[in-house]
């Protein structure tokens, strides 16, 4: 007979606690804790995402009807509703961002984390935003125009592993690319970006540190042909080398690659531009393509998780519960990544909200989630965590 803890302990379990602690430290997360220690507020905020509750009432109650199994996680018992609302909304959410920087670590250093079939010798990174409607009522401070809200998450993904990398949260009036004038890559890596993000300075200053990027110019852009390229491949209809016409001032201007495609699917060209001067140009289109990973992890965490509607109105509060939902992401994809099945991600998620507190083991039913689960020894509830 097996002895496990529930599978919410044992994801939970996935996150240093030593490192966790560490964290709270740094922050002074615990200097007016006023009796819910970080780890309980985390906890109860990871519920909030994997168990799909939709508010401070229902993350309580779904926390205290299961009281019997909380040692597991390292929580004696369900916090109050106003102790949690007042932490959310006071406690410096730089915790969690910290929390999944350390998360990021360890799933990059995991042997299944470059299981991919896109190949890429470079670092390569999709930077991307999405916007998050809230009612400007509520939320007075992400104001976006005079009648409506919204929060914008700006995010890094790594698409070696499909794994968040990085992210902001602002504003709706945020513009990408001031977010991505503030962000320093390290020399080597290739950029992926939609056409939100041309600033030809910015791009100049990622020449000069040794950053790859492909992206698309916008249709107003002017430009000059200071090389035709041999074409190779049936859909690739030019590969020119092109100078911007904003550049004119600079001693020596920026040369750029100008790679004109043709989508037989959609009977159309499309155009990409980029600062890498070797790469084959049906490489530069297949590196573009993949920037559609970046709309499917927005899509996914949209659809799985606790993101679109918030359980605290404060910035504190809205910062901590997208951060939570980014961190469950991760440890969802850390799960995937370990699995012998073929799980769709939001498959996974809808699975595991209802397996959290079952005792079960974890990895057997990822696995084999269709096989009936070992008989457990009925002594288990008392398990220390």
């Amino acid at each position: 007979m097996g002895r496990v803890c529930s599978i919410f302990s044992q994801i939970v379990k996935l996150i240093p606690r030593g490192k966790f602690q560490a964290a709270v430290e740094k922050h002074h997360s615990e200097k007016h804790a006023k009796g819910l220690s970080s780890w309980s507020q985390f906890i109860a905020l990871l519920f909030c995402q994997l168990g799909g509750a939709k508010s401070l009432r229902e993350i309580i109650g779904g926390l205290a009807a299961s009281e019997g199994k909380l040692r597991h996680l390292g929580v004696d018992r369900a916090p109050k509703r106003s102790t949690l609302a007042y932490a959310n909304e006071h406690r410096d959410w730089h915790l969690y961002e910290t929390v999944f920087a350390e998360l990021v670590q360890v799933c990059q250093d995991d042997a299944h984390y470059r299981k991919r079939k896109f190949r890429f010798k470079h670092p390569l990174l999709t930077l991307d935003s999405t916007v998050i409607p809230v009612a400007v009522e509520m939320f007075d401070w992400a104001q976006y125009v005079r009648t409506k809200g919204a929060v914008k998450l700006h995010l890094i993904l790594d698409n070696q592993g499909w794994l968040p990398q990085y992210a902001v949260v602002s504003d709706g009036k945020t513009a990408d690319v001031t977010v991505a004038r503030s962000l320093e890559f390290a020399p080597g890596a290739m950029l992926v970006f939609d056409r939100g993000y041309e600033d030809h300075k910015w791009w100049r200053n990622l020449t000069a540190g040794d950053v790859s990027f492909v992206s698309r110019l916008k249709d107003s852009t002017g430009y000059r042909i200071v090389e035709q390229r041999q074409v190779t491949g049936n859909n690739i209809l030019r590969d020119e080398v092109i100078t911007l016409t904003s550049e004119d001032g600079q001693t020596e201007p920026m040369k750029l690659r100008r790679i004109e495609v043709w989508l037989e699917d959609k009977q159309d060209t499309i155009v990409f531009v980029t600062n890498h001067l070797k790469l084959a140009a049906r490489t530069i289109a297949a590196i573009y393509r993949d920037r559609w990973q970046i709309e499917l992890f927005f899509k996914a965490i949209k659809q799985s998780l606790r993101i679109k509607t918030f359980i605290g109105t404060s910035e504190n509060a809205v910062e901590t519960q997208i951060w939570t939902a980014l961190i469950a992401m991760l440890l969802v994809r850390y799960v995937q990544m370990h699995s012998t099945w073929k799980w769709s991600l939001s498959n996974l998620v809808a699975l595991l909200r209802q397996q959290l507190f079952v005792y079960r083991d974890l990895w057997e039913w990822v696995n084999q989630p269709e096989h009936p689960p070992v008989e457990l020894d009925q002594g288990q509830m008392s398990l220390a965590f």
